[in-house]
């Protein structure tokens, strides 16, 4: 027994790592079912968040006694393709459509450059009580938009602005908060060096933020265009209390021109109406995703 526990060699390092190697096929296997459960996991979150158009994609291929039939038929016995078409040629799509452009982008434009502008001043300039400045403003995106519906009525109403175009500019002229926010964070976290060097160049700080820093900003350029332009795109109640008919957006024109004679709605036309204005705003999404991660993802707190 003895002579056995001393002829026994110790375990060498080159017969540690073949160990090692051998034991390194669970790992492989480890990883894979990581990934599976993973996308297992986005697969269910994607399908629930593509949930609802996916019925309304549906809803839109419907009869009426389909969509009013119980209990529920999931699938179309007969795809109605001419609900897109009817509810194309019923209303003035195109010009509502064009409305809701016209507005969307002179909010997004506007509310883009002006929020950059916004947030520059907090992240680079020392002024006192900037601060809280700063903590005013982000709270008053706790103020909900019935709050300040009435008052703003009125203000534009008293300025001879209901039925025109102006309250999105002036809207898009005073920035939005959290966009503000996120130009802030953005402009926080560039090395001061840049903005010294500026200055010895001779750059004031108007010129140093239209040549320098917003231009490296793109990304949350991008990111607030997007989100801005969602927001107006989408925006329901200030075209139907600022606007009439003919200047209205396509978002009042879905909800109040499909209807019946007797004032009933159509939900067929309701809902393919709705898919060809969600369109436009996938498109936008799917052309500038890139630069939104990338501006969410490079506009964290600091």
């Amino acid at each position: 027994m003895t002579a056995t526990s001393l002829s026994a060699k110790p375990s060498t390092p080159q017969e540690s790592t073949k160990l090692s190697e051998s034991e390194r096929p669970a790992a492989p296997i480890r990883v894979r079912v990581n990934r599976l459960v993973l996308y297992t996991v986005l697969v269910v979150i994607t399908g629930l968040f593509f949930g609802p158009f996916g019925w309304l994609v549906v809803s839109g291929l419907k009869t009426p006694a389909e969509l009013a039939s119980s209990p529920v038929r999931w699938l179309p016995e007969h795809v109605q393709w001419h609900n897109f078409a009817d509810a194309f040629s019923q209303i003035d799509f195109l010009g509502y459509a064009r409305n809701s452009l016209i507005i969307a982008l002179i909010y997004a434009v506007l509310v883009t450059l002006s929020s950059a502008w916004v947030g520059f001043g907090f992240a680079r300039l020392d002024a006192p009580g900037k601060k809280t400045l700063f903590g005013v403003l982000i709270g008053s995106m706790m103020l909900p938009q019935m709050v300040t519906l009435l008052p703003t009525y009125l203000i534009f109403a008293k300025l001879g602005m209901v039925d025109t175009y102006w309250p999105w500019v002036l809207w898009g002229l005073a920035s939005a908060p959290y966009l503000v926010f996120l130009f802030r964070q953005f402009f926080a976290g560039l090395p001061r060096e840049l903005e010294e060097a500026a200055i010895v160049d001779g750059c004031d700080y108007n010129r140093m933020f239209w040549r320098i820093f917003l231009p490296q900003s793109w990304p949350v350029v991008s990111a607030s265009f997007v989100i801005a332009f969602t927001w107006t795109w989408g925006d329901y109640i200030a075209p139907q209390l600022l606007l009439s008919s003919d200047r209205s957006t396509l978002a009042v024109a879905i909800m109040s021109a499909y209807v019946t004679p007797a004032g009933q709605p159509v939900p067929e036309l309701q809902a393919a109406a709705s898919v060809m204005y969600v369109v436009p705003i996938l498109l936008i999404f799917l052309v500038a995703q890139r630069g939104f991660v990338a501006g969410m993802s490079t506009s964290g707190l600091k």
